[in-house]
């Protein structure tokens, strides 16, 4: 029941976008499939017809061979554009829809909870993100619209069979429906176990394969290459039978409708005969109805595709159908108060982890004043990062307020991507020009480097922004900060990792760039607690210390702290 409400909400969601294309997409499809059966049910009767005609000398002359022709060629001309067109129509429409499942399926997995919690199994989002949603394109494409375009033929053909024999269109559209949805129905009930265990083994193939690929020298070290490698075959072995599984279940769908339309042909060929031999229907007539029994099945058979990915499709709408509502509006900001006074407001803030024992931040309060730099310090686990994630609104209190201006947040990892310099930089401002992304490299240190390069702002950076050192990276980082141009600058340890004199560069930039923003900067190095006007010492989740610079307590805080 679960799997058919989350079914439903991806159906829903396809109608929902686009109607007017899928529509379209779902007639084309119909028109091909009639225009198929009633070209080979045409050119039957003319060919008969034109033997019988041409018995005589008589019967010729008068036989019109003009207008079945110009038929024919009309309906081949016509199936050939239909069947372009379903194909151009459909698959557009599709990945349309994709696109935008795709998006709200990120939107969904960007929030707080579900952050946190795919922060343990990264590989999670991506296969939701890919595999997934891909696999839903089958659910009209290879379900909802070969199933309309076999039903909507099957009604045609027994409409137009019944204008010739009421008892021959009456039993052919019965054994058409019949048969054609049965052998379906019976392969996507056999197909959904290995159809969800192909699934499954897809992606622990895949994780495995980037574990190996990844982690190749943590592997040799810990001794567990071996191990790996063997969990890699165990997943491609289970991934191979369920190939299997689902190939033999092809191939008797396959043979059923082989097996179903040599029944029809048969039964159709005799009718046929009974009736012209009775003088109920002529010769050209029974030719017409054997060639369109012999066409008649084959839109239902494009359902067998649709029924072995069945089971994959309703795999991948019961885990993204609950993500399908509920999702955050991209125009929608947080419904937070204004903060007149201060650029950070905290309020008696309580937050605990999922499986915490006690509050990492209780009942506390803080307030950071417009353009004033506060450094938060303390050992590790103390409870800094937990309140630069609140100020951030990564992390949501369980009690209390957070009340913010417009924040952005540099952190110790730097999250570059395999694009170009340019879709890098535009991640914080996507209508960012060219001079406006110079200028913030220059200010961050980097852009006499990124001017030197052959292609300038379109240099392609691979993955994790390989191609740059860590220094580069960084400063690539803080460039993006700038064009973020919040009132609120966020930083948790921003030159960790760096040398000496790269880092101490780095910090000077941020200093000289920071002036007249809020500054709440997470530390464990002195250089970077220098750019604070007040040091907080941060211990078991509450403020233990506030000293202001030029106070005694502030320079016996920065002495406690790691020296550059």
């Amino acid at each position: 029941m679960n799997s058919l409400r989350h079914l439903q909400a991806v159906m829903a969601l396809f109608w929902s976008q686009n109607r007017l294309m899928l529509a379209a997409g779902t007639l084309l499809a119909l028109c091909t499939a009639l225009a198929g059966i009633a070209l080979l049910g045409l050119s039957g009767w003319f060919i008969t017809a034109t033997a019988i005609a041409g018995a005589s000398v008589a019967t010729a002359l008068v036989f019109d061979v003009f207008a079945p022709a110009a038929g024919i060629r009309f309906l081949a001309l016509a199936r050939t554009f239909s069947r372009y067109g379903e194909r151009l129509v459909t698959h557009d429409a599709t990945l349309e829809v994709l696109a935008r499942l795709r998006e709200r399926v990120f939107r969904t997995f960007a929030t707080d909870e579900e952050a946190r919690s795919l922060a343990a199994r990264p590989a999670r989002l991506l296969f939701r993100l890919t595999v997934d949603i891909d696999a839903l394109d089958s659910l009209y494409l290879r379900v909802a619209v070969p199933l309309v375009a076999a039903l909507g033929s099957a009604l045609v053909t027994s409409a137009a069979l019944g204008l010739i024999a009421p008892a021959l269109g009456i039993g052919i559209g019965l054994a058409l429906i019949l048969s054609g949805l049965a052998i379906p129905a019976v392969a996507a009930a056999r197909a959904q176990k290995p159809a969800r265990r192909r699934a499954h083994a897809l992606e622990v193939l895949r994780s495995r394969t980037i574990d190996l690929m990844r982690g190749q020298a943590d592997l040799v070290m810990a001794n567990r290459l071996s191990a790996q490698t063997a969990a890699l075959s165990a997943a491609d072995s289970r991934l191979a039978d369920a190939d299997d599984a689902l190939n033999h279940i092809e191939a008797s769908t396959g043979f059923s409708f082989a097996v179903a339309g040599a029944g029809l042909l048969a039964a159709t060929l005799i009718a046929a005969a009974v009736l012209a031999e009775s003088g109920t229907i002529g010769a050209p007539a029974a030719a017409l109805a054997v060639f369109v029994a012999l066409a008649c099945l084959e839109p239902f058979a494009a359902l067998r595709r649709g029924a072995l990915e069945l089971g994959r499709v309703l795999l991948s709408a019961r885990r993204l159908g609950s993500k399908l509502t509920d999702v955050v509006d991209e125009a929608a900001s947080p419904d937070l108060p204004s903060c007149p006074a201060n650029a950070v407001e905290i309020a008696g803030v309580t937050v605990s982890y999922r499986h915490g024992d006690r509050p990492v931040v209780e009942d506390q309060s803080l307030a950071v004043a417009r353009g004033e730099h506060v450094a938060l310090i303390g050992a590790s686990g103390a409870g800094k990062s937990t309140i630069l994630s609140l100020i951030a609104g990564e992390l949501p209190p369980h009690a209390g307020t957070v009340r913010t201006l417009p924040a952005a947040l540099l952190t110790q990892r730097t999250e570059l991507f395999c694009d170009t310099l340019r879709g890098n930089l535009a991640l914080a401002r996507s209508n960012a020009g060219d001079g406006e992304m110079m200028e913030a490299l220059h200010a961050a240190g980097l852009g006499a480097f990124v001017a030197g390069l052959p292609e300038g702002l379109d240099t392609m950076l691979g993955e994790g922004g390989a191609g740059l050192s860590a220094g580069q990276a960084r400063r690539l980082a803080l460039a993006r900060l700038l064009l973020r141009d919040t009132p609120v600058w966020l930083l948790d340890e921003p030159t960790e990792g760096l040398d000496g004199s790269t880092a101490r560069d780095v910090i000077e930039r941020i200093g000289a760039c920071a002036a007249g923003r809020a500054l709440v900067i997470v530390t464990h190095i002195r250089r970077e607690a220098e750019l604070a006007d007040r040091i907080l010492l941060i211990e078991h989740g509450r403020v233990q210390a506030d000293c202001a610079r030029g106070s005694r307590e502030y320079l016996r805080l920065l002495e406690r702290l790691r020296p550059d």
